[in-house]
C-alpha cells in the first residue's frame, strides 16, 4: 500500500469528502514513491481496474476501495525510469468502460486515440524531442509520381531539411508510417534538433504512409517493388540525393519495421542502414503459436531467415520495450543479424509498444546510422 494512502487511512478510517478533496489535490494520480506507484480513482463504481500494456502481467489489475468513501486505489511496483501507458476500466451498471485517468493530466496520443501516462521515478522526456527556438525548421512537401506497380499516380510526403540547396547531395531515409512518426513521435522536431546540433547530417526523409498496413507491411512483393521501382526513382529525379547505399536507410516500427527489413532482404545492399523499432518479427516457439492470419507471411519470412541469415545491410539499429510481448523476438533477431556480418545495436527500454517509446529511441539510432560532423570527429 502507498505510504500516502496508509497515512490517509490512519488519520481517519472513513475520511470525509473534504479530506478526500484535499488528498487528491495534494497528490493527484498516480502517486510515485520510489518504485511504488499508486493509481487513484474517485467516484461511485462497482469496480475499477488498471488496464495497462505490460506484457507478462494480468491485463487488468483491480483497485481496492477505501471503506466508507468513493476513493479507489491500486499500488504496483515499477522499476525506475519506466514509462507506462494505461487506461482505467470503470464498472457501472454491470458494464465496463475504458477511460483516461481523470486525475492525471498526462497523456499520449496514437492513431487510435490516447492513453494516460505514468512516468516512474527517474524517467525524463528527452529535451531533444522538444521544440528548440534556435533550430531552423525543415519543411514537408509532397512528391507525386507515376506508379508502374499500382497504376496511376502515387504520392509521398517528404521532409526537407532547412536551407536545403540543390547544389548539395543529401542522405535518404525512407520511413514507413512516416506521417504517424511526425504526428505521434515528434519526428520532424527531432530531425530539426539533431541537424541543428550537427549530430546528424541534413537529410531527406520520405514519410511513406500505407492505406493498408496489413497488406503492404506483411512481406508484400508488390509493396517492395513500389518502393524500389516507383518511389526511389521518383525521389532521385526530384531531389538532390546521394546515390551510395551507405547514405540510404529504411526505418519503421512494429509492422513498419517488418516492411523495412523485408525490402532490405528482397533488395540486399540497396540500403546500408536499417532502423527497426519493436519489429513484429513473429515466429513459432515463442509461446504465441496462433497469429492473426495477416501475419502468416511474416512468420514464414522470419522463420526462413532464422534458418538462413543473410547480410542485407551494413548497420542495423534494433530497439524494443522490455514491457512488450515482442521483446523476445527482437532479442532473438540481433545475434542472427550479427552472425550474417552486419553491425548491430539492440536498445531495450522500460516502455511498451507505443510512439513515445519509439520517439525516445530516435537520437541514439539516427546518430549511429547517420553520424553528423560531431559524430565523425568525436566518436
Amino acid at each position: 500500500m502507498s505510504l500516502a494512502i496508509a497515512e490517509l487511512i490512519e488519520r481517519s478510517q472513513a475520511p470525509d469528502a473534504a479530506a478526500l478533496d484535499a488528498f487528491v489535490r495534494e497528490h493527484g494520480s498516480p502517486i510515485v514513491e520510489g518504485t511504488s506507484i499508486t493509481f487513484l480513482y474517485r467516484g461511485e463504481a462497482e469496480g475499477v481496474g488498471l488496464r495497462h500494456f505490460l506484457s507478462g502481467f494480468p491485463r487488468t489489475q483491480p483497485f481496492r476501495p477505501i471503506e466508507g468513501t468513493d476513493l479507489w486505489f491500486l499500488t504496483i511496483e515499477i522499476p525506475p525510469r519506466s514509462r507506462l501507458e494505461y487506461k482505467l476500466e470503470v464498472q457501472r451498471g454491470g458494464r465496463g468502460r475504458l477511460v483516461r485517468d481523470p486525475l492525471n493530466p498526462a497523456f499520449a496520443r496514437d492513431p487510435f486515440g490516447s492513453n494516460s501516462v505514468c512516468l516512474a521515478d527517474g524517467y525524463e522526456t528527452p529535451e531533444w524531442t522538444q521544440d528548440d527556438p534556435e533550430a531552423r525548421e525543415g519543411t514537408i512537401e509532397t512528391v507525386t509520381f507515376p506508379s508502374s506497380v499500382h497504376g496511376g499516380e502515387a504520392e509521398v510526403d517528404v521532409y526537407l531539411p532547412a536551407r536545403m540547396r540543390s547544389s548539395r547531395r543529401y542522405p535518404l531515409l525512407i520511413t514507413f508510417d512516416g506521417l504517424d512518426f511526425v504526428h505521434y513521435a515528434a519526428l520532424r522536431t527531432v530531425l530539426d534538433n539533431l541537424i541543428h546540433r550537427y549530430e546528424i547530417p541534413p537529410m531527406i526523409v520520405a514519410l511513406s504512409q500505407s492505406p493498408d498496413r496489413f497488406t503492404d507491411y506483411t512481406c508484400s512483393d508488390a509493396h517492395a517493388r513500389f518502393v524500389i521501382e516507383d518511389m526511389v526513382p521518383a525521389l532521385e529525379a526530384e531531389l538532390p540525393l546521394r546515390m551510395r547505399p551507405r547514405d540510404r536507410g529504411l526505418m519503421g516500427a512494429s509492422l513498419g519495421a517488418v516492411a523495412a527489413f523485408w525490402i532490405a532482404h528482397r533488395y540486399p545492399g540497396r540500403f546500408a542502414n536499417l532502423l527497426l523499432q519493436s519489429g513484429s518479427f513473429r515466429f513459432h516457439d515463442t509461446g504465441y503459436e496462433e497469429f492473426h492470419p495477416a501475419l502468416e507471411p511474416v512468420v514464414r519470412f522470419v522463420e526462413g531467415y532464422r534458418e538462413d541469415p543473410q547480410r542485407v545491410a551494413e548497420k542495423v539499429h534494433l530497439s524494443c520495450g522490455r514491457y512488450e510481448s515482442l521483446i523476445y523476438e527482437n532479442r532473438a533477431l540481433a545475434p542472427l543479424l550479427h552472425r550474417a556480418g552486419m553491425q548491430v545495436r539492440l536498445e531495450e527500454a522500460r516502455d511498451g509498444h507505443c510512439w513515445d517509446n519509439w520517439r525516445d529511441r530516435l537520437r541514439d539510432a539516427l546518430t549511429w546510422l547517420f553520424p553528423g560532423p560531431l559524430g565523425l570527429v568525436y566518436e
